[in-house]
């Protein structure tokens, strides 16, 4: 794994201005206005995944958690036909507020998300407006990705995007944060993770983010320890959301039914 950052400095979690410097809506119009081909790609995979594992399993009472949930609502619908509760756990202030407000009443960019998900019937048969199951069901939590040491194998179904690479251009804080994300879910939990591949960092407003320059192997290797029958590929869609990537990556499957060879940190 490669570290990129301007100047080859390591910038780590903790050293970025998330609460100042972070424009959720320049972020938001850059990357959700519209329903970009790659987030197309990404909602047929990850509805698909949910879908088949909930009609398989049924569904009793689950939690889903989206982590380092941004600006982005799109996997907290894709949990949302079988989730009595999803927890959209971010650090960023600006971030928190815009989710608030989202929970409320999404905005309408939102609904061609919601249309691409409907296009499995488990979403299409939800029985309700959308926008009130999530109002009744989401519920936005303020805190830093490595904060969930202290809540592992709470949740029941979870999704990180483009998070544990984008906080960091430290290998070992993207490793962490993998882990971190996947000891929050319980035993046999489908998960569902996006990656942005080889990024050299990004824009939201007028500050520069770092990013971790990940490619497959990066992935894989973080996530083999905690997951079971998991897939991990590229888009096919080409990269065009911004400048400074080589395209995205997806990773889906299921937390491991048990994590007892594996010491906690």
């Amino acid at each position: 794994m490669t570290q990129r950052s301007s100047g080859g400095v390591q910038v780590k979690n903790a050293d970025v201005p998330w609460d100042e410097a972070f424009d959720s809506i320049a972020y938001l119009d850059r990357n959700y206005r519209d329903l970009q081909p790659e987030d197309a790609e990404i909602l047929q995979i990850i509805r698909d995944h949910f879908g088949d594992h909930f009609r398989k399993q049924g569904v009793g009472s689950v939690s889903g958690i989206d982590v380092g949930a941004g600006v982005n609502l799109y996997p907290a619908l894709a949990m949302l036909p079988w989730c009595d509760e999803i927890t959209l756990f971010e650090r960023s202030s600006p971030n928190v507020e815009y989710l608030k407000g989202q929970v409320r009443s999404y905005e309408e960019n939102w609904d061609k998300f919601w249309t691409a998900l409907c296009r499995k019937k488990a979403y299409n048969s939800l029985g309700m407006d959308p926008r009130e199951r999530f109002r009744e069901v989401v519920k936005v939590e303020q805190g830093d990705i490595f904060e969930l040491k202290e809540h592992e194998g709470r949740w029941s179904v979870g999704t990180m995007f483009f998070v544990a690479e984008s906080m960091t251009n430290s290998p070992g804080e993207f490793a962490l944060g993998v882990e971190r994300f996947m000891r929050a879910l319980a035993p046999d939990a489908p998960f569902a993770a996006a990656f942005m591949a080889h990024s050299k960092g990004y824009h939201a407003g007028e500050h520069f983010f770092p990013a971790c320059d990940v490619g497959e192997s990066d992935v894989y290797a973080s996530l083999e320890r905690f997951a079971r029958d998991f897939k991990v590929m590229p888009l096919k869609s080409s990269a065009r959301v911004r400048k400074g990537y080589k395209g995205m990556i997806i990773a889906y499957g299921w937390r491991r039914n048990s994590n007892a060879a594996i010491p906690i940190d």
